[in-house]
């Protein structure tokens, strides 16, 4: 559940919500659980070309990793923090369109 401060991944990207969803279903991953509820911090910042969109605040990550694959290509990479038990940024890797991003104020 997110704090009010931040819209939920699944209310700004509902598509990308339940397809990460499906594809963690997919692969057993108890994590898919958590999508629906995933807070939404805006794209991150870290340079012009980044494209990951924050699900928790920025610095939050571990080293862990999920990768996502559709038809054996790699189409979104989860970031993890480092218990391994939230996804801390999304990056989605088959150059779909998104959409404009609504970035938080402040």
């Amino acid at each position: 559940m997110t704090d009010g401060m931040y819209p939920r991944l699944a209310d700004v990207f509902p598509a990308l919500a339940v397809e990460i969803a499906e594809l963690l279903r997919a692969e057993g991953e108890p994590l898919a659980e958590v999508v629906a509820d995933l807070p939404y911090y805006g794209p991150c910042t870290c340079t012009a070309t980044c494209i990951n969109l924050l699900t928790a605040p920025p610095g939050s990550s571990g080293s862990s990793m999920i990768q996502l694959e559709r038809d054996g290509m790699d189409i979104i990479w989860l970031s993890l923090d480092p218990s391994r038990t939230a996804i801390t940024d999304i990056e989605v890797l088959d150059g779909r369109d998104l959409g404009p991003s609504p970035q938080r104020s402040g």
